[in-house]
C-alpha cells in the first residue's frame, strides 16, 4: 500500500476548510431569528428565512450539483453507446429548477411552511403525512449513501488508504457542522463546495486536454477513434425510455426536501423564485467541465498512460472516469488539487440530505404527529439525534451495501411517482382528500414496483408493452444474465395514474358522503364529513392569515398551546397581527379545498 502524502495533504486542507466554514457560519448566525421570536428548531431547518441572493444562489445550485452530479455526467458522456445524448442530468435538473421556480416556490414560501410535508399533513392529516415521509426519507438517505459510496471510490483512486476509514471521517465531519449550525452551515459550505468543484476541475481540464495520449475531442465527438463518438445517439427503440428518464429528472427533481429547504429559507417568495432561476443557470455552468472530462476519457489512448492497456470501460470502472482522468492525464500537483477539491465537495453535498431527513422527522413525525406539546428545546434535541442516526444509516449503507445506487434509483422513482402527483394535488387541485391521497399512493407504488428494477435484481410482475430480454454481465460471477428491460415510459405513466387516482377517488368519496349514499359514520378518515363539522373545527382550527385550516387529525387543543399550534404550520410573525403583504396573501390549500 502506497500513501500519497501530497494527496492526503490536499484532502486534509480542503476538509479543514469546509469544517472551518461550517463552524464559522454556525457561530456567525447563532442569534439569528431571536429578535423575531423564531424558534431555534425552525432556525436550524430554514435558517431564519433570511438567506440572501449570493449565498442563496450557491446553496440552491448545490441542491443537485455535488459529487454524484459531476461524476455521473462525466460517466455518461464517456460511456460508449451513451454519450452526451444520454447525459440528461444537467438539462433535466436545470429545467426542474425553472419549473420549481415558476410554479412551486411561490405558493410554498408565501404560505410560510417549514418543510415540504407541511401541506400534506395540513390537508390529508398526520397519518398520510407519515406515509409520505417514507419515500421522502428513503430518497434522502439513499442519496446520502450514494454520495458517500462515490466518495470512497474517488478517494481510493487518489490515495491507497482504507476506503471505510475515509468515508467514516467524511461523514463525521459533515454531520458535525450540520449538527452545530443547521441550514446556515449547509448554505455557507455549499458556497465553498461549488468554488472547490469549479476551480479544481477547470485547473485540471487544460492539462488533460493537452496530454499526448488524448486525441482532438472535436474529432472524437463525431468519429470513432478509440470508441464510438462521445456525442452519442438515441435509438428509435430507446426514445420512450429517454423521454421517461428526462421527465423523471424534470418533475421528479421538484418534490425533494433538499430543494424546498432552500426555497423556504429565502427571505421572500419572489427571492425563492429568483434563486431557483439562478440555480438552473448554475447547474448548466457547473456541468461543462464534467462533460469535457467525459469527452477527454472517450478520446484517450489508455495504452499510452499509467492507467494500463485496458480502458476504464473494459475494467468496469467507467463510473470513476472523472478521478481516473485527473489522476492519469494531469501532473501530480494538479490532480491532487483537483481530486482534493472534488472529494471535499462530495463530502459537503451529503450534509443537506441528512439535514432534510432530520427536519422532516423532527417536525412532521415527532412534533406534529406524536408530541404536539413538545418544547422547542426538545425538538432541537430530536433533530440533533436524528442527524446522527440518519447520517450513520447512510454511512453504513455506503460501506455495506453493494447496490446503493440501485436503491437510490428506485427511491428517486418513488419520489417522482408518489410524492410529485400528491404535491400537484395539494397545491393546485381543488377538492382532493385523504381517500384520494391513499389511493394515489397505492396506485403509484404498485405500478412502479411492478415494473421491476434490474439494478436491484427486482423482477417485474407487470410486463409493460415493448418489454424485452437483454443480456448483461454479472460483475460478481462474471457470467452473462438475462434481464427484463422495460421500453415503455412506465414511470411517467405510473405518476399520471397516481394523479388521476387522487383526483377521481377524492371526488368519488366526496360525492358518496355528501349525497348521503354512504353513511357519515363510514368516513373513518374524517376526510370529508368531519372537515365541515363545527364541533371538530372548534377543536382543531389553526388560524393563519384570516383563513381557517381544518386539521381533523390534530389532538384537542389546550389554551396554553394555542400559540404553539398556531405556529405549527406558519411562522408567528406571519399571523394576522399586522397587515399582510399583497404578494403573500394566498390562501392555504385546505381553504381552497373547502370553500363552499
Amino acid at each position: 500500500m502506497t500513501i500519497h502524502t501530497e494527496g492526503l495533504l490536499a484532502i486534509a486542507l480542503f476538509y479543514l476548510l469546509i469544517l472551518f466554514v461550517g463552524i464559522w457560519a454556525a457561530w456567525k448566525n447563532k442569534h439569528s431569528g431571536e429578535e423575531q421570536g423564531t424558534d431555534r428548531s425552525e432556525t436550524i431547518m430554514v435558517g431564519g428565512r433570511d438567506i440572501g441572493l449570493f449565498v442563496g444562489g450557491f446553496t440552491m445550485t448545490a441542491t443537485w450539483v455535488g459529487g454524484g452530479y459531476i461524476n455521473g455526467t462525466a460517466e455518461y458522456v464517456y460511456l460508449p453507446d451513451y454519450g452526451l445524448a444520454w447525459a440528461q442530468a444537467p438539462f433535466g435538473y436545470a429545467l426542474s429548477l425553472i419549473v420549481g421556480g415558476l410554479f412551486f416556490a411561490k405558493p410554498m414560501r408565501s404560505r410560510g411552511y417549514v418543510t415540504m410535508l407541511d401541506p400534506f399533513q395540513q390537508l390529508y392529516g398526520k397519518r398520510m403525512g407519515g406515509l409520505l415521509f417514507i419515500p421522502a426519507l428513503m430518497g434522502e438517505i439513499f442519496w446520502s449513501a450514494a454520495i458517500f459510496s462515490a466518495l470512497g471510490a474517488t478517494l481510493s483512486v487518489i490515495v491507497d488508504i482504507n476506503i471505510k476509514m475515509s468515508v467514516i471521517i467524511s461523514a463525521l465531519i459533515a454531520m458535525f457542522y450540520t449538527l452545530v449550525g443547521g441550514l446556515y452551515s449547509v448554505a455557507y459550505t455549499d458556497v465553498v463546495q461549488l468554488f472547490c468543484i469549479f476551480i479544481g476541475l477547470w485547473i485540471s481540464v487544460p492539462f488533460a486536454l493537452t496530454n499526448p495520449a488524448v486525441s482532438d475531442i472535436t474529432v472524437t465527438a463525431v468519429k470513432q477513434v478509440y470508441q464510438s463518438p462521445w456525442r452519442g445517439s438515441i435509438n428509435k427503440s430507446d426514445a420512450w425510455v429517454w423521454i421517461d428518464n428526462f421527465c423523471l429528472l424534470v418533475m421528479g427533481g421538484i418534490p425533494w426536501q433538499v430543494y424546498f429547504q432552500r426555497v423556504l429559507s429565502a427571505s421572500s417568495a419572489t427571492y425563492a423564485q429568483v434563486l431557483s432561476f439562478l440555480a438552473a443557470f448554475g447547474c448548466l455552468v457547473m456541468a461543462v467541465p464534467s462533460v469535457l472530462i467525459g469527452a477527454i476519457g472517450a478520446s484517450t489512448d489508455w495504452n499510452q498512460t499509467s492507467y494500463g492497456s485496458m480502458s476504464p470501460k473494459e475494467k468496469n470502472e467507467a463510473d470513476m472516469i472523472l478521478p481516473i482522468v485527473l489522476q492519469h492525464l494531469c501532473p501530480p500537483f494538479v490532480s491532487f488539487f483537483g481530486l482534493g477539491a472534488v472529494s471535499a465537495a462530495v463530502m459537503s453535498s451529503a450534509d443537506s440530505s441528512i439535514l432534510s431527513a432530520s427536519s422532516m422527522f423532527a417536525r412532521n413525525i415527532y412534533q406534529l404527529a406524536f408530541r404536539q406539546s413538545a418544547s422547542d428545546r426538545e425538538i432541537v434535541w430530536v433533530m440533533r439525534i436524528s442527524i446522527f442516526v440518519f447520517g450513520g444509516l447512510a454511512t453504513v449503507m455506503a460501506l455495506v451495501t453493494g447496490t446503493v445506487y440501485g436503491l437510490w434509483y428506485l427511491s428517486s422513482d418513488l419520489v417522482y411517482v408518489i410524492i410529485f402527483p400528491q404535491l400537484l394535488s395539494v397545491l393546485f387541485v381543488k377538492g382532493t382528500n385523504t381517500y384520494g391521497s391513499v389511493a394515489a399512493y397505492v396506485f403509484g407504488l404498485i405500478l412502479r414496483i411492478g415494473g421491476g428494477e434490474p439494478y436491484l435484481k427486482l423482477p417485474p410482475f407487470i410486463y409493460y408493452p415493448g418489454w424485452t430480454y437483454e443480456k448483461v454481465l454479472n460483475n460478481i460471477t462474471g457470467e452473462m444474465e438475462d434481464i427484463v428491460v422495460q421500453k415503455f415510459p412506465f414511470k411517467t405513466v405510473s405518476m399520471l395514474a397516481s394523479l388521476a387516482g387522487n383526483v377521481s377517488f377524492s371526488y368519488l368519496t366526496k360525492y358518496l358522503f355528501e349525497s348521503g349514499r354512504l353513511s357519515h359514520k363510514y368516513d373513518f378518515m374524517d376526510a370529508v364529513v368531519s372537515k365541515h363539522s363545527a364541533e371538530i373545527m372548534d377543536k382543531t382550527t389553526l388560524v393563519t392569515r384570516s383563513n381557517n385550516i381544518g386539521l381533523s387529525e390534530m389532538a384537542s387543543m389546550k389554551p396554553r398551546l394555542s400559540v404553539t399550534l398556531a405556529a405549527a404550520f406558519t411562522r408567528r410573525d406571519t399571523l394576522p397581527t399586522e397587515p399582510v403583504e399583497e404578494e403573500e396573501e394566498e390562501s392555504s390549500p385546505d381553504s381552497h379545498h373547502h370553500e363552499e
